[in-house]
């Protein structure tokens, strides 16, 4: 790859409804091409990143442990294999489980249940100095929509996030990877198509409460979050 090609960033999506979205437009931005791979649909994932800069993966309704799904242990694979070659990888979500559980961590359901809407960052002391999260570091909300959560990180990993209940919220997994449980990339009409499943559980008052936060908060998380992917990309460009 020449060193004057755009940097590519593969993206793994896992379903129609949870796409890179802001991420990815601001990713484009930023000058990065993107090679966005939809395993759902049939769409091989490559065996390793020889020709990627970077990796990003999304989020999506299954588990990090869901190894039935076909795809779902290749993407294991190529995160640990992101993590051994130093390429500059982010999970969102479920990508943030699934790089904690490729790296040696766990992830269970959260005891306290589902976190849904727009929550508060508590960002260590230190996370201004991370080479990612570090450009991101004074966002102070965040959207979350999950059931699952991080009960342990690997060996070595940096948690730099707590949401409000305790439940590790952004982390440097390895050297260069980076996991976030909040959706940078969301804005009220995705999370909306989202609900239905969460209605069931919660019923209306309080989903309808959650998506009124969203779109409330909508300027101030585009604003705050967008440096994210200037980040990454200025990383997978710097290890060129």
């Amino acid at each position: 790859m020449s060193a004057g090609a755009a940097v590519r960033v593969l993206v793994v999506e896992h379903e129609d409804d949870a796409p890179a979205a802001w991420v990815g437009r601001w990713l484009v931005d930023a000058g990065a091409e993107l090679d966005v791979r939809r395993p759902y649909l049939g769409q091989a994932l490559p065996v390793d990143l020889a020709d990627h800069d970077a990796l990003l993966v999304l989020g999506g309704e299954m588990g990090a442990t869901d190894d039935h799904v076909p795809w779902i242990v290749p993407t294991k694979e190529l995160i640990a294999r992101a993590a051994a070659d130093g390429v500059p990888t982010l999970g969102i979500c479920l990508g943030h489980q699934l790089c904690t559980v490729a790296l040696g961590g766990a992830v269970a359901r959260n005891p306290r249940g589902q976190q849904m809407g727009v929550l508060d960052v508590a960002w260590a002391e230190d996370a201004s100095a991370d080479p990612l999260l570090g450009a991101v570091a004074d966002a102070a909300l965040a959207v979350h929509w999950n059931s699952d959560v991080v009960t342990d990180v690997p060996e070595g990993a940096r948690v730099l996030a707590r949401s409000p209940g305790g439940e590790v919220q952004a982390v440097r997994l390895a050297p260069s990877v980076w996991g976030v449980q909040l959706h940078p990339e969301v804005d009220e009409q995705i999370v909306a198509t989202w609900a239905p499943s969460s209605r069931e559980v919660h019923g209306d008052g309080p989903v309808d409460e959650a998506l009124a936060g969203v779109a409330a908060a909508r300027e101030e998380l585009h604003a705050s979050w967008r440096p994210l992917a200037g980040a990454l990309v200025a990383l997978a460009a710097a290890r060129r």
